[in-house]
């Protein structure tokens, strides 16, 4: 997958059938959807893939037992199914998760031995296995390190995790593999519109080169979540923003505050939310916050309050209480929920994704959450062919491998996340043993996971291989600061950039992670 070589389909004048704006999880389920229906796709993504919301989740691939506990028992059939079917379709990158709930004195537990029943009966045959009670030796033999002052027990059940940013990545070969075209750093600035008034294209201008390009299609969809209403408005001006902000904090520690594979799950936090402690990547993070904020950013960052919200929590059910000095990495990440008709706070308001078309032929798809991603983007193309004209094909995701797919996978090893490209990986390191060599003392990647990604993922900055092709950005921020200025050699050396390239490249990196790191 070689940006240079997928740019030139743009120099042809080609006319798309379907032209994706947005590079998340949203937009990339939707190219993969188009362009294995077999449909002549293009995706536009202003920046790099999965760069906002979708590289910032809890990484979890999961029902929802709090939308169950709400009511929502839709939206949690459906995440519960899709769940089943992204372990299969990416088993290299998803996989089984064990959860405790602990059950204290100080709070009511029923629902969660009977909800969790429920949720296990709801998932069917994609369930991961049955939830059960656990007594209070249980409880501590699977996570040692909880809180024990007035613990009774607990009850365990199954959900899934994943690497959000490297799914994003296969999801960007997958649309490449079925003979679409995704493309980063590919800003679109207005619609293109026929005489009448129809949405027939896009202008976009290529963030690296400055060049400019009209590009017409059958249909435009706007899958650009949290700057949706960005999009609307270039179709109407006046249009009335649909999205609300919500942002969601996580911490990273270390796996001594978590040892073993069990995660915890905590049902009532301050503010109604759920807590998380999930074991990731040899890590801990714990989150997460839901704090309404009032616009968009790239970059969101952590409020002072946030943190010490979910420090204070932490505390209350680790034996060990985290402190500021102990966080690796902080993150934040901004999810774009679509504004009910009345007034609810953010963690009430609906999960389920929302898809519309305008008067002109916009297809907007926004709400939603990862889990979804496939079902979500299923809806929005069936939808799309009936605005473009174009002949109806049947979907053909629901049983499609992911790019990389690779079974049994060896899970110490922490270059399982390629799949089968691990291949490709090796490789470099039998033309050159160098390669093998770390990064950082304190983080597993190697050099050469720069090369491959650089040439085969579309990596085009530091910072796209530190904070997406690898974790090393949420993992441990400082260290990723001390990595920047090697991978910004290995970079130049495969991109042909000089030295004033190198060095913008690791004062940007810098300028960006300075955020995630706690003074």
């Amino acid at each position: 997958m070689n940006r240079q070589e997928l740019i030139k389909h743009l120099d042809t004048s080609e006319y798309w059938d379907v032209i994706v704006v947005g590079g998340g999880a949203t937009g990339l389920g939707v190219a993969v959807d188009a362009a294995s229906r077999g449909y002549k796709t293009l995706l536009l993504e202003m920046h790099d893939f999965a760069k906002a919301t979708s590289s910032r989740s809890t990484k979890l691939v999961h029902g929802g037992v709090r939308y169950l506990q709400q009511g929502d028992v839709s939206l949690v059939i459906e995440a519960l199914k899709e769940r089943g079917l992204l372990i299969q379709n990416a088993p290299h990158l998803v996989t089984n998760q064990a959860f405790i709930v602990p059950s204290y004195d100080w709070w009511n537990g029923p629902f969660y031995g009977v909800g969790m029943k429920v949720y296990d009966l709801l998932a069917g045959k994609l369930g991961l296995g049955p939830s059960k009670l656990l007594s209070l030796e249980n409880t501590l033999e699977k996570i040692p390190t909880i809180e024990r002052k007035g613990l009774r027990g607990g009850v365990v059940y199954y959900d899934g995790q994943f690497d959000d940013a490297r799914l994003a990545v296969n999801l960007a070969q997958t649309v490449h593999d079925n003979g679409g075209v995704p493309l980063n750093y590919m800003k679109v600035n207005s619609l293109l519109k026929s005489p009448k008034g129809y949405v027939i294209g896009v202008n976009a201008t290529d963030e690296e080169t400055g060049t400019k390009y009209e590009i017409n299609g059958h249909v435009v969809i706007n899958a650009t979540g949290i700057f949706a209403d960005d999009v609307v408005a270039m179709d109407e001006e006046d249009s009335k923003p649909m999205i609300a902000f919500s942002q969601g904090v996580h911490v990273v520690l270390d796996k001594e505050f978590l040892p073993g594979s069990t995660a915890i799950m905590v049902p009532h936090t301050d503010d109604g939310r759920v807590l998380f402690a999930v074991p990731w990547h040899n890590k801990v993070i714990v989150g997460t916050t839901d704090t309404p904020v009032p616009k968009a950013e790239l970059e969101p960052k952590p409020l002072e309050e946030e943190i010490e919200f979910i420090l204070r929590h932490a505390a209350k059910y680790m034996s060990k209480d985290p402190k500021r000095s102990d966080v690796k990495s902080v993150f934040a990440g901004l999810r774009p929920l679509v504004k009910p008709p009345e007034n609810k706070n953010t963690s009430q308001i609906s999960r389920s994704h929302h898809l519309q078309v305008s008067a002109t032929g916009l297809v907007t798809i926004t709400g939603g959450k990862w889990t979804t991603y496939r079902k979500m983007a299923e809806d929005t193309v069936d939808q799309a062919l009936i605005v473009a004209g174009l002949e109806e094909k049947k979907c053909a995701t629901e049983r499609m491998r992911i790019h990389g797919w690779l079974k049994n996978v060896d899970r110490d090893d922490h270059l399982h996340v390629y799949g089968s490209d691990i291949v490709g990986v090796k490789h470099i390191i039998s033309k050159d043993p160098s390669m093998a060599e770390q990064l950082h003392q304190d983080l597993p990647y190697i050099k050469a996971e720069v090369i491959w990604s650089t040439r085969n993922e579309m990596a085009r900055t530091v910072e796209d291989v530190l904070a997406r092709r690898t974790r090393a950005q949420l993992l441990d921020a400082r260290a990723s600061l001390e990595m920047a200025e090697t991978v910004a050699e290995l970079m130049a050396g495969e991109l042909g950039k000089d030295e004033a390239w190198k060095k913008a490249q690791v004062e940007a990196y810098h300028e960006v992670t300075k955020h995630y790191v706690l003074d």
